[in-house]
């Protein structure tokens, strides 16, 4: 499915409002000034307030899933329209992130 490139600058947050960091494992592809994403590049979440029952439980990072498929070489990006799911230290998923703002310049398929 297409979709723009995401990058390092994508304003993201978790589905609880914990706010979304990546850190890309290149600095050479960028899409309006900001590195691209690829699936294996980390994201943080931090500020989550997410409790079950009594017991926080955070969403502190994210799992990847359906990124681009035309890829030549390296790992695929991210774009879009790839779902990237929050989950908690304990790895349990908690809802898939929630992207507010990123380029529209660079698309991907």
């Amino acid at each position: 499915m297409p979709g723009y490139l995401l990058t390092t600058a994508t304003v993201a947050t978790c589905p609880h409002g914990g706010s979304a960091s990546f850190t890309a494992s290149q600095d050479r592809v960028l899409a309006d000034g900001a590195p691209v994403l690829v699936v294996s590049d980390g994201a943080t979440i931090t500020g989550c307030p997410f409790m079950v029952g009594n017991v926080a439980s955070p969403c502190t990072t994210v799992r990847w899933q359906a990124p681009a498929t035309r890829v030549t070489a390296g790992d695929p990006v991210l774009l879009d329209t790839s779902v990237g799911l929050c989950l908690s230290a304990a790895s349990a998923p908690q809802g898939t992130l929630q992207i507010s703002s990123n380029q529209s310049k660079v698309e991907g398929t």
